[in-house]
C-alpha cells in the first residue's frame, strides 16, 4: 500500500515531493514542517466528487470537507475552487471559512456543544446547515432564528448504535456516547417531533458518523439501514418524507504498509447499493446523501519533515538493543502516537544508507516518556544528527491538534506544486508564544 502524497519519488536516496527535495525543503524552511502535496489533497476531493456523480449523481450528492482533520484559509480556498461544501465544528473553524470567503450556503456546521454565539454566527452568515445534537441546540436554533427574522435548516445528528472497529476515542456511534440522538432509546423521534414543532427551524433530514479510521464497510451498511429505517418510520408518523442523508466519514486511510483501506469508488459504490435497496424496501425515494471525508483527503497529501538531534543506543532484556532516535518535534506536532497509540512510517530522507538496519524507535524532544512517534522500527544504523526523517500520512489531525507543549512553537505548513513551494501556515516563534501574556 503507497503511503506517500501521490507526486512523491525517491532518487539516490533522498525524498522528493512535488519536485522539491526533503533536504532542500528543510534548509529553506526549517524543520519540524508539514510538507502538503497540493495536486494530492485536491486529485482526492476530485475521486470523491467523480464517484458520487457516477453512482448518485450531481445533483443528488454532496461532499463536505471535514474542516477538523486540517483546516486553514488557504485549505478553504482550496475546498472552494474544487465545489465542495465544508464541515466546520467550532467558532474559530467558522471564521477560518469567513475568511476565506468561503460560501456560507455549502457550510455545515456540527458540534455536540454549540454556543448561543457560534449558532448566531452561522445562522447570520446563512450556512445551509446546522446539525443539532440535542434538545438544548434544537431551543437554541429556534430561539437565535426567531431573534433573527430566519428559519433555519438543520439536521438531527442520530445514533445508531453501531460499534465501530476502531479505537474506541474515535468511535461515535455507540449507545454509551456523547454525540447524538440515540434511536433505540426513543431520544431521535422526541428530537424530530420537537425540531418538526419548532417555527424557526427546518428539519431537512438526518445525520450519523459512526467513527473514524474504519476499514471495512459492516458498520456503515448497519448505520445506513437503520437511519434510512428510522426515517421511514417518521414519514408514518408525521406523513413527511426527509430529503437529506449525511452518513458523514470515517473513511481510514494507509499510515503503514500493512493497512488496506477501501478504495473511494468501493466505499461510494456500498453506499449507493445500501441507500438504494433500503429506500426501496420502505418506500422512500432516494434522499441527497452528503459524506464528510477529511482524513481521507487531507492525511495522504502530507508529510512530516524532522531533523535528527541525538541517537543513543540502549540495553534491552536478552542482549537486544535499540537505538533511540530524538528528533526535533514529537507530541506538539503528532499527538496521536501517544493519544491513540496510532502507526506511523519513516524513511531516511536526505541520503542513501547502506548501514544494516537496527532496532530504532524515533521519540521527540519533550519532557515526556510517553514522547514517541514511532515505537519500533527498523532504521539504518548509522542515522545521525542532522539527517532528515520523512513520515508520511500527516495531514489529517497532525497540525490540527498540534499544541505549545514545553512552548514548542507550531511547525508551518508548506504547501508543494510543481517543483514550487509555499508557506501556507508559517512557523510560530517566540512572539507568539508571548502575546497573550499579561504584565500587571
Amino acid at each position: 500500500m503507497n503511503i506517500w502524497p501521490r507526486n512523491t519519488s525517491i532518487e539516490n536516496g533522498e525524498i522528493y515531493i512535488a519536485g522539491i527535495s526533503a533536504q532542500d525543503l528543510a534548509k529553506e524552511f526549517g524543520t519540524p514542517a508539514f510538507i502538503i502535496d497540493e495536486d494530492d489533497f485536491r486529485s482526492r476531493i476530485q475521486e470523491f466528487r467523480s464517484a458520487l456523480d457516477i453512482t448518485f449523481g450531481n445533483e443528488n450528492s454532496g461532499i463536505f470537507y471535514a474542516g477538523k482533520a486540517f483546516l486553514s484559509v488557504q485549505i478553504a480556498k482550496w475546498l472552494a475552487e474544487e465545489g465542495v461544501g465544508l464541515d466546520v465544528c467550532s467558532g474559530g473553524e467558522l471564521a477560518v471559512a469567513i475568511a476565506a470567503k468561503f460560501p456560507a450556503n455549502r457550510i455545515e456546521v456540527h458540534g455536540n456543544n454549540k454556543s448561543a454565539a457560534e449558532i448566531r454566527s452561522a445562522i447570520e452568515i446563512g450556512v445551509y446547515v446546522i446539525v443539532a445534537d440535542s434538545l438544548h441546540e434544537i431551543e437554541r436554533i429556534e430561539d437565535i432564528a426567531k431573534q433573527l427574522g430566519k428559519k433555519q435548516a438543520i439536521l438531527l445528528r442520530l445514533t445508531p448504535g453501531i460499534e465501530a472497529h476502531t479505537h474506541e476515542f474515535i468511535a461515535t456511534a455507540h449507545e454509551d456516547v456523547k454525540f447524538g440522538f440515540s434511536i433505540a432509546s426513543g431520544a431521535a423521534a422526541i428530537a424530530t417531533k420537537k425540531a418538526l414543532d419548532a417555527t424557526h427551524i427546518e428539519l431537512r433530514g438526518f445525520h450519523c458518523h459512526i467513527g473514524s479510521q474504519i476499514f471495512d464497510s459492516n458498520g456503515f451498511d448497519i448505520a445506513a439501514q437503520r437511519v434510512i429505517e428510522f426515517m421511514a418510520e417518521m414519514k408514518a408518523v408525521h406523513a413527511i418524507e426527509f430529503p437529506d442523508l449525511d452518513l458523514g466519514g470515517g473513511f481510514g486511510i494507509a499510515y503503514v504498509a500493512s493497512d488496506t483501506p477501501q478504495s473511494i469508488d468501493s466505499v461510494i459504490n456500498r453506499m449507493h447499493e445500501i441507500v438504494l435497496g433500503e429506500c426501496k424496501k420502505h418506500g422512500l425515494a432516494i434522499p441527497h446523501l452528503s459524506i464528510e471525508p477529511g482524513r481521507a483527503i487531507a492525511g495522504p497529501s502530507t508529510v512530516t519533515l524532522y531533523e535528527v538531534g541525538t541517537t543513543k543506543e540502549v540495553n534491552l532484556d536478552g542482549g537486544q538493543r535499540r537505538n533511540y532516535i530524538s528528533v526535533d518535534g514529537g507530541m506538539s506536532d503528532n499527538i496521536r502516537p501517544a493519544l491513540y497509540g496510532a502507526q506511523y512510517s519513516v524513511q531516511l530522507a536526505n541520503r542513501t544508507s547502506t548501514s544494516p538496519l537496527t532496532s530504532s524507535r524515533v521519540v521527540g524532544k519533550h519532557c515526556e516518556s510517553g514522547d514517541i512517534i514511532i515505537r519500533e522500527v527498523e532504521l539504518p544504523s548509522d542515522v545521525k544528527p542532522g539527517d532528515i526523517l520523512a513520515i508520511p500520512a500527516t495531514g489529517a489531525y497532525g497540525r490540527s491538534m498540534a499544541s505549545n507543549y514545553n512552548h514548542q512553537p507550531r511547525p508551518p505548513v508548506i504547501a508543494v506544486r510543481n517543483g514550487q513551494a509555499r508557506v501556507i501556515l508559517r512557523r510560530e516563534n517566540a512572539a507568539d508564544l508571548l502575546n497573550l501574556e499579561v504584565n500587571s
